[in-house]
């Protein structure tokens, strides 16, 4: 590699290749979610005398922590990869990465408050994600929120 590879910024993904890694990181997620869901119904079924065909109600104290503990999952998930390699599983065939807006490597307070926001993007329609179409940088909410940036990493030869 030359200097002026090395130096040279990494352009700012298209939002077509964000919302296909995020495609790709909602399958590792399920699975996450599949296994936090486990206890829960054991202990829905356990509680309704052994009814194994009773479903946990929508907006039970039950329902609402089930779905807290799978947003912490996602997010531990996220975060984790993250701060080790800056890749999640649906970033790398996509040749993505994710930095600090100075290059190093982000801060965990940076990591949870990218997946905070962009938890609440998508819950707003993925109206941060479509915020990268109009942004002078290409950035998305959650970029701009945390400190942090999504970059393409170049092929190798």
């Amino acid at each position: 590699m030359t200097d002026s590879s090395l130096s040279a910024p990494c352009p700012s993904p298209l939002l077509v290749r964000r919302l296909l890694s995020l495609f790709y990181d909602f399958w590792p997620s399920l699975a996450l979610w599949m296994l936090v869901a486990v206890p829960f119904v054991l202990l829905d079924v356990a509680v309704n005398g052994g009814d194994t065909h009773h479903n946990i109600a929508p907006y039970s104290l039950l329902g609402w922590l089930l779905w807290l503990c799978c947003w912490v999952a996602s997010g531990l998930y996220a975060t984790f990869s993250w701060r080790l390699g800056g890749q999640t599983l649906g970033m790398r065939p996509w040749r993505l990465q994710l930095r600090a807006a100075g290059g190093q490597v982000p801060t965990r307070a940076m990591l949870w408050k990218r997946y905070a926001m962009g938890t609440l993007s998508l819950l707003c329609g993925g109206l941060g994600f479509w915020w990268a179409l109009f942004d002078r940088d290409r950035l998305t909410w959650h970029d701009r929120f945390s400190g942090t940036r999504l970059v393409r990493i170049p092929k190798e030869d």
